[in-house]
């Protein structure tokens, strides 16, 4: 069964910084220029993060545009948003985040069925050394291609 599904954007930083270790699918309270804004791909992840506020998540941090054709009812570039999960999803990843030191970061955006969704992933952050190696087998990687296109 194939779902139509189109990212928008991925969190770039967040897969340098983080170690993922799950990840969650959520949907997001948006108001209706926002939505337009979104799916003309006009917002950026910033230094976004999720926070677990009275038993809810909420995204903080992420810009999204005001929308150009929007008129003086446009929405607020970036106030907090709610996001969607089941209470014992949500009571699951507050356990591990007191825990055991873990944070929740948003790692992707993108259109399902026409619906905006947002995953969201229980990371750990890298250590410095976990950074350089990164970097390192990512360099190893892109010198092997080009090799390989000799």
């Amino acid at each position: 069964m194939s779902t139509n599904i189109k990212i928008l954007q991925k969190n770039k930083k967040a897969f340098f910084n983080y170690e993922i270790v799950e990840s969650l699918e959520c949907g997001i309270v948006l108001e209706g220029t926002e939505v337009k804004s979104i799916k003309i791909n006009k917002f950026s992840f910033g230094d976004s993060y999720v926070r677990i506020i009275n038993g809810q998540l909420v995204l903080k941090s992420l810009h999204v545009s005001p929308y150009t054709h929007g008129s003086i009812h446009n929405h607020e570039p970036d106030r907090d948003r709610i996001l969607l999960a089941s209470k014992q999803e949500i009571k699951k990843y507050e356990r591990k985040i007191n825990e055991k030191g873990f944070s929740l970061v948003p790692t992707k955006v993108y259109l399902k069925k026409s619906l905006v969704k947002v995953e969201i992933s229980l990371g750990k952050g890298k250590k410095v050394h976990d950074k350089r190696n990164t970097i390192r087998e990512r360099d190893q990687k892109r010198d092997a291609q080009r090799e390989m296109k000799r």
